[in-house]
């Protein structure tokens, strides 16, 4: 079976068909995330702590680190910060060293600028993934040496020069065609994990059976693992969550093996919880005094004050146990048992199990 490598200085994360399924963590990636961009700027490196600790615990296996920033501030001090090829390789460096500090979690590097990818390379410890090449011809011939010199993993994404296909058959083509350059580089195709592209299923209703088909055929044809940016199906719809733990379980079973995804179920905020608060008090619900917040979350079905694993990691772990890559469901069991008991999710409720 195919089996693609990812290395900390001390831990290992396979990617594989016969695998529990990777989860690639996506939150340490400035872009959309404007606080986490304006705290970069200012060196501010807390909030890339927390958030690898907590993907790390709630399933992470590999962590993303993207040095996509955009430095407003310093831009207008000085245009050197108008080029991310300036911005980006130190800022990958300090991303990937700040995140070794605080987790021995494999990293995926992540950039569209070549001298990153390599700052990140440099400055990670052990096999990271490298994310990412394309079938343009300039991408391959910049990424793809890199990959042979690093003996790197990659992530291949299945556009090229002409953009991205609606048609699947052009999106396996391009895949095949990275497959077979990497080989010209003595890259193995264990070490190409493939992005077949995911598009918004609001957008194209065939979304889903075009990903799971190309699913199948690059496991049975061309023998690579692959990953997704797994919510890019359920973009601009309503109850994403619900389309997403849907939708995982299914691709893992037409193939996929890994995705690009945020792992943590964001904890309620003061915003939330207040005008949940005064919902409850308007419909004359007397809450008791003593009550604290995080309990008035679990009552009245908010969620969590705190980070924790989010729904799609719960539909992920089901699907490892019912594929059998969680051997008797030792992962589910100890995810599913209430707080406080040892190897219980923070947060969770579990029932009880039943005495035979």
């Amino acid at each position: 079976m195919t089996r693609t490598i990812v290395e900390s200085a001390t831990k290992t994360s396979i990617i594989g068909f016969d695998q529990p399924f990777s989860v690639i963590g996506e939150r340490i990636n400035p872009t959309g995330r404007k606080i986490l961009n304006e705290e970069l700027e200012r060196d501010d490196f807390s909030r890339v702590e927390r958030d690898a600790i907590a993907q790390v615990a709630a399933g992470a296996t590999i962590l993303d680190i993207n040095s996509g920033a955009v430095f407003s501030n310093k831009m207008a001090e000085d245009p050197r910060y108008a080029d991310n090829n300036f911005v980006e390789p130190d800022l990958m460096r300090k991303l990937v060293e700040t995140v070794q500090a605080v987790t021995d979690c494999p990293l995926c590097i992540d950039s569209s600028v070549p001298g990153a990818l390599e700052a990140g390379l440099e400055a990670a410890n052990g096999r990271p993934l490298l994310n990412s090449v394309t079938g343009e011809e300039e991408r391959l011939e910049l990424v793809l040496p890199l990959v042979k010199k690093y003996n790197v993993p990659v992530v291949a994404i299945s556009n090229d020069d002409t953009g991205i296909s609606e048609d699947p058959e052009v999106r396996f083509a391009v895949a095949k065609k990275i497959v077979e350059r990497a080989a010209d580089f003595g890259i193995p195709a264990h070490d190409i994990v493939v992005d077949p592209l995911v598009m918004p299923i609001g957008a194209m209703g065939t979304a889903g059976l075009q990903v799971f088909e190309l699913n199948r055929r690059l496991r049975d044809e061309l023998g690579v693992n692959t990953t997704c940016g797994a919510s890019n199906i359920s973009f601009g719809l309503p109850n994403r969550h619900g389309i997403n733990n849907a939708f995982l379980p299914m691709a893992m079973a037409t193939g996929m093996t890994s995705a690009i995804m945020n792992p943590i179920a964001l904890p309620v905020g003061p915003k939330k919880l207040a005008e949940k608060k005064a919902e409850i008090e308007a419909k004359g619900i007397v809450v008791p005094a003593d009550m604290d917040d995080e309990t008035f979350c679990q009552v009245f079905g908010l969620g969590s004050t705190k980070p924790r694993a989010g729904k799609e990691m719960e539909a992920i772990r089901a699907a490892n146990f019912l594929t059998n890559n969680d051997e008797g469901g030792a992962n589910w069991i100890a995810f599913n048992k209430p707080s406080g008991e040892a190897g219980g999710a923070g947060g969770r409720r579990g029932g009880r199990r039943r005495r035979g």
